[in-house]
């Protein structure tokens, strides 16, 4: 409902705790059948009162355009009338979300409950954490992708933590076995015959409200697909212990979220391009990796005694490597990932020098073909920039050398 506001009323009561929700009010500007002028507020259920100059609202009027008063300075503006458009169309739309909450509580739990559960060490948008939220209480099958060691995993099992549910993971790129990760093996005994010893697998999809993590999705074994097609189809979501007609099939569970992990990129040598049956089966989140800022954060929270000044280097060096990645034709041929980040803090935690602990950790991840023009060259004079200039490992290169890296 919109509100007409006159002239008459008193500017003490803008302080009223519906209107202060927001910083700016906008008002359009009508005329009555006497000549006087009156406020629409955009924000129905404000009940405000206020005062504004004659003159403004005159200008307003005959100019076509909105007033705009800000709570914090106690002033009037005049804006285009765009602006008090939008603020309708922004009630309309908090008022539906309102609406939707009190209709659905899990809609309002992912939009007022769910961004404090997210734990503080995980670096997730809050948009792709509460879409995270949304998929699992929904019931969605959730595919997250992105580079080696950007939290993918992490994001997964926080995710079975802050809902307090069941959770079961499985390597589906560790095993060349998947009939026997997913069914189970028939065993002989002497004495009692031959037995079927069903997988953890079965007992998971049969747990209600499981979480169950498919790791690596994108290296499993292509039988691993074929098994898991019917299971992951919310058309029929069974699983079929063999082919034979007469084989009783086993239902999953209600509840159950299938999260499933995988690496895509031409440099992930060892995984398979995924078919598309497959891949709708899933909702997609795509993961990043850490900015510069984020990434220092959580090293300094994984390692407390890390000096700030360590956290920041070793945070630039990945970033540099990141951007590297990213050129037309980069010097490089994969970045350091948060993985590689964390591990590195740690030896500089534990009283290695960077450079040491880069020479351990980082460097062997780095070809040497190519002498001065290498990977590992490359790599090296990142490093040597945000290296201790005192410690003697650190004079890798030659200061007058020719093929030094401009940054």
């Amino acid at each position: 409902m919109v509100l007409y506001l006159s002239l008459s009323m008193k500017k003490e009561n803008l302080s009223n705790q519906s209107m202060m929700k927001y910083r700016f009010v906008y008002f359009a500007v009508v005329k009555n059948e006497s000549g006087e002028f009156n406020l629409v507020c955009a924000t129905p259920g404000a009940h405000i009162q206020t005062n504004c100059r004659d003159i403004m609202l005159a200008q307003a009027y005959e100019s076509s355009q909105a007033l705009r008063y800000d709570t914090e300075t106690d002033t009037w503006r005049r804006v285009t009338y765009e602006f008090y458009e939008n603020a309708i169309a922004e009630k309309m739309i908090e008022t539906k979300e309102n609406e939707m909450s009190e209709a659905d509580p899990v809609v309002s739990f992912i939009h007022t409950e769910a961004v404090s559960l997210r734990p503080q060490a995980l670096f997730m948008p809050d948009l792709k954490w509460k879409y995270l939220v949304r998929s699992a209480l929904r019931g969605k099958n959730i595919m997250m992708t992105g580079p080696a060691g950007c939290g993918k995993t992490q994001a997964a099992r926080q995710l079975s933590a802050a809902l307090k549910r069941p959770e079961f993971y499985f390597n589906l790129g560790a095993t060349q076995d998947p009939r026997g990760t997913l069914i189970g093996n028939t065993h002989f005994k002497k004495d009692e015959g031959t037995m079927f010893a069903e997988s953890l697998f079965i007992k998971a999809i049969q747990t209600e409200n499981a979480i169950i993590l498919l790791d690596e999705l994108s290296r499993a074994h292509p039988e691993a697909w074929n098994i898991l097609m019917t299971v992951l189809d919310l058309g029929q979501r069974y699983l079929r212990i063999d082919e034979h007609p007469d084989t009783p099939t086993i239902k999953v569970a209600d509840g159950v979220t299938f999260i499933a992990t995988a690496n895509v990129g031409n440099e992930y040598t060892s995984t398979r391009v995924m078919d598309r049956a497959l891949l709708d089966r899933f909702v997609i989140i795509e993961m990043e990796a850490l900015d510069q800022v984020h990434e220092a954060e959580l090293l300094m929270q994984l390692y407390p005694m890390l000096p700030n000044t360590s956290a920041n280097n070793i945070a630039e060096i990945a970033s540099m490597t990141r951007r590297e990645i990213k050129n037309e034709a980069p010097r490089i041929s994969t970045a350091v990932s948060t993985r590689l980040s964390v591990e590195l803090a740690g030896l500089v935690a534990d009283g290695f020098s960077l450079a040491e602990a880069a020479e351990v950790c980082v460097y062997p991840f780095y070809d040497t073909d190519g002498g001065v023009d290498s990977e590992r060259t490359f790599i090296k004079q990142i490093v040597q920039k945000y290296a201790d200039e005192s410690a003697p490992d650190n004079d890798i290169f030659n200061a007058s050398s020719a093929d030094a890296v401009a940054f």
